[in-house]
């Protein structure tokens, strides 16, 4: 019978001693730090150089990223992500003017990008763990504006459509990265990377975010 109640009470704490080790994990994170939105123009530079064609179809928007995560398990959480990121240019173009006449116009663009996602995240969140890569497919909606700043319009050209002009569309976050513990409770996000597409009524843009900062627990 000591035997018995000898190999129950050892079964307990070794029941008890696993259920510790499964549950050591971080409940929740935020995240916070710098973002690059390489964002599609719509053009199509078509150059026998890919690579170089990927970064002159985009221009490069500079932000921020944050994403709070509540981790449902060791492996699975539920994230909330919000971007912004921004980009000014001044644009000059040379337009008819008559028949054998041209003029030029210019303005300035101040634009704007919002990313306002959820969705899941995977990633080992065990304490112990030092590099932490991880991945994620996330939800939500896009806002894009653009505005029209210091125009300069030729008397004889119709400049009534250079405006500012704004449109919210369905976007998605779909990528991953590589978090490094510094302590218990303040990761460094290395790299993060994800597609970025935006559905607007004017066409759907293939946008590339770049990520780099904290992540604290």
């Amino acid at each position: 019978m000591k035997k018995l109640i000898l190999s129950g009470l050892m079964s307990l704490v070794c029941a008890s001693i696993g259920l510790a080790q499964t549950s050591d994990y971080k409940k929740s994170e935020f995240f916070v730090g710098y973002s690059n939105n390489q964002v599609d123009t719509g053009l199509d530079s078509d150059t026998d150089n890919e690579f170089r064609d990927f970064f002159n179809d985009r221009k490069s928007f500079h932000g921020f990223n944050a994403s709070a995560t509540y981790n449902v398990t060791r492996y699975v959480g539920i994230t909330a992500d919000v971007s912004g990121t921004y980009n000014n240019q001044r644009i000059t173009a040379t337009v008819p003017t008559g028949p054998t006449t041209t003029g030029t116009i210019s303005f300035k663009t101040s634009n704007s990008l919002y990313n306002f996602l959820g969705g899941v995240q995977v990633k080992d969140n065990a304490s112990e763990g030092r590099l932490k890569p991880f991945g994620y497919a996330l939800v939500g909606a896009g806002h894009g504006k653009t505005k029209i700043k210091d125009l300069v319009c030729i008397a004889t050209v119709d400049c009534s459509d250079l405006a500012t002009s704004s449109e919210t569309g369905l976007a998605g976050a779909f990528g991953g990265g590589l978090d490094i513990k510094l302590n218990n409770r303040v990761d460094f996000r290395a790299i993060k990377v994800d597609y970025n597409p935006i559905k607007f009524d004017s066409g759907t843009t293939h946008n590339v975010r770049f990520g780099i900062g904290f992540v604290f627990k």
